[in-house]
């Protein structure tokens, strides 16, 4: 039986980064070998020595939306609207800071009071305007909780992958930022396939497993998308069996969705240990934090032991931690 308390491990606060490196390729980056258990450190831009002709590079283009707006109450008092989505025309699902005190009709004023939203739910929000691109103009890059600053204009850059495409994420794919331009295209000149898939990550992702017992956690459905081109080189991989290489936790649930037969629609794959993995044969991706779905996913593909190792390697050299922290490639 597989327990909460078997996913936590030791990490010094100061190891949490707080900001992104100067440049997004100067991360540094474990490769941990599964056959060997052999750990080697790198900085991320030498990731290309670790790829080979033929392999397949799976990305999530998601682009993070600017969600978070800070508004006032009539009486004055402050209010975060953190915007999940669009529902039907000016009516968005939210989360509402401080929740307990906003009643149902009660109005929020932005912008110094050119736009305005009214509180239909608990969990609803409608705005006076029909253009919605303009409410997300109100609005800041979503920080994760861990990152206790508020979100600057440098976050607009570094908390976007430089290939994000597809509006909807209300968190980053992070693994994919340590990615420039000019890496992606000496990966390509390696013979290395690329291919795209959307997953909106969800607010869910940094929603804490409650249960001891694993097994009765829920993930939160997010929506996720593979072309019919991105499809085929996925299918033309597997068939030459040659290795896929997921960038990030969420690229590996949307492959693994997708070889259960689903190209579109929300996945609630929930990724722990003794999960046979179908498509993936590495994984890109950063350190996450203790007790979550995501390090359950990584002691699912690397097998707890070695995971635990990884991490406590990664602490005792002093890796920065988390979003806009250093990664792991899993071969």
């Amino acid at each position: 039986m597989l327990r909460l308390s078997d996913f936590d491990y030791r990490l010094p606060k100061e190891l949490i980064a707080q900001y992104p490196p100067e440049a997004r390729d100067e991360a540094r980056l474990l490769i941990v070998e599964r056959k060997t258990g052999a750990l080697t450190h790198a900085r991320f831009r030498d990731i290309t020595a670790y790829f080979k002709a033929g392999d397949l590079l799976v990305l999530n283009d998601t682009r993070v939306l600017s969600c978070r707006l800070k508004g006032k109450r009539a009486s004055g008092g402050k209010v975060e609207v953190m915007l999940l989505g669009r529902k039907e025309g000016m009516v968005f699902s939210c989360l509402l800071k401080p929740a307990g005190r906003l009643k149902k009709g009660e109005k929020i004023v932005f912008n110094g009071g050119s736009v305005f939203g009214e509180v239909k739910a608990k969990d609803e929000i409608v705005f006076n305007t029909s253009d919605a691109e303009s409410i997300y103009r109100l609005g800041v890059m979503p920080l994760p909780p861990y990152i206790k600053r508020e979100a600057e204009e440098r976050d607009n850059v570094y908390y976007q992958t430089v290939y994000a495409k597809n509006d909807g994420a209300v968190a980053s794919p992070t693994a994919g930022l340590h990615f420039t331009e000019n890496l992606l295209q000496k990966i390509s000149l390696q013979r290395v396939s690329i291919a795209f898939l959307t997953l909106h990550v969800g607010v869910g992702t940094f929603k804490p497993v409650k249960h001891e017992v694993i097994t009765a956690h829920k993930m939160e459905p997010e929506y996720f998308e593979i072309s019919d081109y991105a499809a085929d080189r996925i299918d033309k991989a597997k068939k030459e069996k040659s290795r896929i290489i997921a960038v990030g936790t969420t690229s590996l649930r949307a492959l693994e969705t997708y070889a259960g037969g689903i190209k579109k629609g929300y996945t609630d794959l929930f990724i722990y240990p003794g999960y046979d993995f179908k498509l993936a044969g590495s994984l890109l991706t950063n350190f996450h934090l203790p007790k979550t779905t995501l390090f359950m996913l990584v002691c699912a593909f690397l097998g707890e032991k070695l995971a635990k190792e990884a991490y406590l390697e990664a602490v005792e050299n002093k890796y920065r931690f988390y979003s806009y922290g250093d990664a792991m490639l899993i071969l």
